[in-house]
C-alpha cells in the first residue's frame, strides 16, 4: 500500500519503520528534513510538503506535536496534507490531539470525501496502544495497518472518540505521578527509608505504572523517562480544557498542570517529564535520593 508519513520525530520514525518493514510503500515529511534520514535509509521516499505526501499516498498519518502542528500540516490551503489526498483516500491523525482539531480535520476531510481517523497512541511500537475514533467501517479496513504499529488496538466510537480516550489516559497518568511525588515527599520528611517505600508501593494499594518511573528516574536523579515535559503539559491541558467543554470536575488536574507550567518556567521543558519533581522537592526543601 502507498502510505504517506508526517512527523518522523521520536514517535514517528519507529512507527513508520513498523510499516516499511511491513513491506508499505513510504513517502514520509518532516519540518527537520534531517528527521527522515532513519526513514531514508529503510527504503522511504521524501516530500517537500505535506501535501506532496498526500499526493502519493493513499492513506496518510501524522504523528506530531500537537494540535497546531496537526492544523499546520493538514488544514493550509497551499500546502496541506488534506488537499492532496484523492477522495476515496484516508487521513489517520495519531497525535494527542485537541477535540476542537479533529473536528475541523473531520469536517475538511468530509467536504473532500476523503475518511477520516483521530487514533492517538501509547507507549511504544510494535506494543504500543491504539485508541480510535471514527467510523466503524473506515476502522476495520485500516485495522491491519493498526495491527503493523500495535499489540492492543481499540475501536473507540465515533471521530473524536480516540481523543477523548487518550486524553483521559493522560489525565490519570500525570495527575497521578504529581500525587505519587507528593506521597514520597511525605515519606522523605517523616524519615523513613525511600527505597524500600519503592519496593512497597507496586506490591500496594498504591502501585501504577506511573509510580514505576519514581524509583528509576526521580530517586536516581536521571529525570529520563517517558516523554519531554513539554508533551506531557500541553497533553494534562488538553485534557484539563476537555473536562471543562463536557461540565466534569478538573481539580486535580488544574494543581498537576501548575506545577508541570512551573517546571516549564524553569527551561525544563526539553527534558524528560519527571524532573517536574524538582519543583515539589523545591517546596518541601528536601530532595528524592536513595
Amino acid at each position: 500500500m502507498r502510505i504517506g508519513f508526517i512527523g518522523t520525530g521520536t514517535m514517528g520514525t519507529p512507527i513508520a519503520g513498523c510499516l516499511v518493514a511491513a513491506g508499505h510503500q513510504l513517502t514520509v515529511y518532516d519540518i527537520r528534513r534531517e528527521a527522515t534520514e532513519t526513514l531514508q535509509q529503510q527504503g522511504a521516499a521524501t516530500a517537500d510538503t505535506p501535501r506532496a505526501v498526500a499526493q502519493a499516498s493513499e492513506i496518510v498519518f501524522t504523528s506530531l506535536p500537537g494540535p497546531s502542528q496537526v492544523e499546520a500540516a493538514a488544514l493550509d490551503p497551499e500546502s496541506g496534507l488534506i488537499g492532496g489526498l484523492p477522495g476515496g483516500g484516508a487521513y489517520i491523525d495519531l497525535t494527542t490531539n485537541a477535540p476542537d482539531t479533529i473536528r475541523r480535520l473531520a469536517a475538511a476531510c468530509q467536504q473532500r470525501g476523503i475518511d477520516f481517523l483521530d487514533a492517538p497512541v501509547s507507549g511504544r511500537p510494535p506494543s504500543m496502544t491504539v485508541m480510535a475514533g471514527g467510523d466503524a467501517a473506515v476502522f476495520a479496513r485500516c485495522r491491519p495497518l493498526f495491527e503493523t504499529i500495535a499489540k492492543n488496538v481499540f475501536h473507540v466510537g465515533p471521530r473524536g472518540a480516540g481523543c477523548v480516550a487518550k486524553l483521559v489516559t493522560q489525565y490519570l497518568g500525570y495527575t497521578n505521578f504529581i500525587a505519587a511525588l507528593e506521597g514520597m515527599l511525605v515519606a522523605a520528611k517523616a524519615g523513613i527509608d525511600l527505597g524500600v517505600l519503592a519496593q512497597i508501593v507496586p506490591v500496594s494499594a498504591g502501585q501504577s505504572r506511573t509510580f514505576d518511573n519514581i524509583p528509576r528516574s526521580v530517586l536516581t536523579g536521571a529525570f529520563t523517562s517517558g516523554g519531554t515535559l513539554d508533551i506531557v503539559a500541553k497533553d494534562i491541558d488538553l485534557a484539563c480544557a476537555l473536562a471543562r467543554e463536557v461540565g466534569a470536575p478538573v481539580q486535580l488536574g488544574v494543581l498537576a498542570s501548575e506545577m508541570y507550567k512551573q517546571a516549564q518556567a524553569r527551561g525544563w521543558g526539553q527534558e524528560g517529564f519527571p524532573v517536574v519533581a524538582r519543583v515539589l522537592e523545591a517546596m518541601a526543601g528536601v530532595e528524592l535520593r536513595k
